[in-house]
């Protein structure tokens, strides 16, 4: 019987084959990175298991696999080609200070050209070039033509290509190797090589060796701990494995939601209208999933790339022809195809009602800002006859396209009726303008990762377990940590409660943190099942996502939680503990922001 090419199967493959290889599945982690402060999103395989890349004992051991949901924001201009997303799924197996590179070369190619079936004289390899700091990585050439592939398709290419890390200035680092498949496509110049992004090669995978460690000097030290970090994407490998080369929104992926739109538009997939239906497709099946962590539409961080994505959906709809109230009908199609994908994402199924909710309220709140944004416009015509001028400014286009959602197209449209003409070079101008900026904005948020586990930031994530504990004993049991973001100046805890804190209530539980600091509790950690930490009350408030072995940390008697760690050692080592703003973060949640003084 001829297998079924979905994104299950492939994960299942994926899994059968590490399992053999004596890897332990690891669960999906949250969307919403838990204990890391470097990112707004789960951006990788790796996110989640910082920790443990650094050192720190895994409860299921030293190899692991699984799947990870990840969104990326920093390409959402390049959404509307043929394989370019925001969320996206990432396979991924690694070694914590276990096996290293040969092992990682033979099994990419025996899972590659075995399991997957790629023909063997269809992939090329890159690695690393080396240069003046790190020599060029020959050892992982040389396992590549000992597994089989010529000299003539091992490439060797700078960091740009074939490096990874430090995410901050000093951290674990090392080359890469990355896979690529020949589409068959015909080369664009004579120079074309894997990594030529004409749609010849197509990367499938990719092995970070991670030896390095660089110090604040700048120097490369060799790793204590090796460790090998793999991604392969879910939607791209299986559009090559369909041969879709070019589009990976022609999979059992994508299709459904691309039949919906085209149903609702009246328009098929082909010529101008791919590009619009592609982002909408990849924008909304983001936007449920985000939704889904509890994530409501606002005007800052989480909520502004969920706000983002569902309007330029909208947008995107209007080029379309798409009118009419239509976001609950492509949602609700990505709930019923969730199967596609596994297991992993039940929840989506018992949490339809109100993630369609939410999609459906922003919708409305767009459309009225769209209907104030043609008001806008008119008074901007008025205004250009009065001073006799014929041109729309590219300044006035992007202001109407960012703050009313008007896409160049529909200000081109409405203008041309009025005899106006539309300065395209400059809106083309101010969006890259606006662009860079939001890419800096994105670049900060990175700037700590795997770099972040100062003794700053340890204390700090120490802390917030005292302020979990203490805002559960003077505010209820109801309080659950809703996010939290650490940087080495302070911390942000989010948290769940109906109503502001009143002056009591902030110094009673700063007072409550600062006994437990001054008492100098032991902080001590087991290894258990989570089955064993529930029933010793540790606190895990994202069920059904943690692995069968755990760590919980114990502070005292005073605070118990399943965490992956570091912490200090005692709280002593804390200092002072200083409430600074406590405020609102959403309907039912509120933030704190504390500090820690010597």
């Amino acid at each position: 019987m001829k297998k079924k090419i979905t994104a299950r199967w492939l994960r299942d493959e994926y899994f059968a084959f590490f399992k053999e290889k004596e890897h332990r599945v690891i669960p999906n982690s949250p969307l919403i990175p838990q204990d890391d402060s470097s990112a707004l999103f789960t951006s990788a395989g790796m996110h989640p298991l910082v920790p443990y890349l650094l050192g720190e004992p895994h409860p299921l051991g030293r190899r692991l696999v699984g799947i990870q949901k990840c969104l990326r924001t920093g390409d959402i201009e390049k959404v509307g080609d043929g394989f370019h997303h925001t969320f996206f799924e990432m396979l991924g197996n690694w070694s914590l200070g276990d096996y290293w590179k040969k092992e990682a070369v033979s099994w990419s190619w025996q899972f590659l050209t075995k399991n997957l079936g790629f023909s063997a004289e269809k992939i090329s390899v890159t690695c690393f070039a080396g240069d003046k700091e790190v020599k060029k990585d020959k050892e992982t050439a040389g396992y590549w033509e000992k597994v089989g592939i010529p000299q003539e398709r091992i490439f060797f290419l700078g960091r740009e290509d074939n490096w990874w890390g430090p995410v901050g200035k000093t951290g674990p680092c090392g080359p890469d190797t990355e896979m690529f498949v020949d589409t068959g496509a015909p080369s664009c110049s004579s120079s074309c090589q894997p990594g030529c992004s004409c749609g010849k090669y197509i990367e499938v995978w990719n092995n970070v060796f991670m030896e390095y460690l660089r110090d604040e000097k700048g120097h490369y030290l060799p790793l204590k701990q090796k460790n090998v970090d793999t991604g392969m994407g879910v939607e791209r490998v299986v559009a090559l494995l369909l041969g879709k080369k070019d589009d990976d929104y022609q999979t059992p992926i994508f299709s459904p939601l691309i039949e919906k739109i085209a149903e609702i538009s009246g328009k098929s997939y082909q010529g101008e209208w791919r590009r619009p239906m592609r982002i909408i497709a990849d924008h909304l099946r983001a936007a449920v999933f985000i939704v889904n962590e509890g994530i409501v539409p606002g005007n800052k961080e989480h909520g502004y790339v969920l706000r983002r994505l569902i309007r330029r959906s909208i947008r995107e709809g209007k080029q379309l022809g798409m009118d009419s109230f239509w976001v609950k009908a492509v949602a609700e199609e990505v709930i019923a195809n969730i199967d596609n994908y596994g297991d992993d994402y039940q929840e989506l199924r018992k949490e339809k009602t109100r993630i369609v909710a939410v999609l459906e309220e922003e919708e409305r709140k767009f459309r009225r800002t769209l209907d104030r944004g043609l008001k806008e416009l008119e008074k901007l015509f008025s205004s250009l006859e009065k001073s006799q001028e014929k041109k729309v400014s590219g300044k006035d286009a992007f202001y109407l396209y960012e703050t009313f959602g008007f896409p160049l197209e529909l200000v081109k449209e409405e203008a041309q009726k009025r005899g106006f003409v539309v300065d395209e070079k400059d809106f083309l101008r101010e969006k890259e303008k606006h662009q860079r900026v939001s890419q800096t904005a994105a670049k900060g948020r990175f700037k700590s990762g795997l770099a972040t586990r100062s003794p700053q930031i340890i204390k700090y994530h120490t802390a917030t377990h005292l302020l979990q504990a203490a805002l559960r004993k003077i505010l209820g049991k109801h309080v659950q940590q809703a996010g939290s973001n650490i940087t080495e100046e302070r911390l942000r805890f989010d948290f769940t409660h109906p109503s502001p804190l009143t002056p009591e209530q902030i110094k009673a539980v700063e007072d409550l943190v600062n006994q437990k600091i001054a008492a100098n509790l032991p902080v001590k950690m087991e290894v258990m099942s989570f089955e064993e930490s529930q029933k010793r009350g540790a606190l895990a408030f994202f069920k059904g996502r943690y692995p069968p072995q755990v760590k919980v940390y114990f502070i005292g008697d005073f605070s118990c939680e399943v965490c992956a760690g570091p912490h200090v050692k005692a709280t002593g080592q804390l200092g002072k503990f200083r409430i600074i703003k406590e405020e609102s973060c959403g309907s039912g949640k509120r933030r704190i922001y504390a500090v820690l003084e010597k």
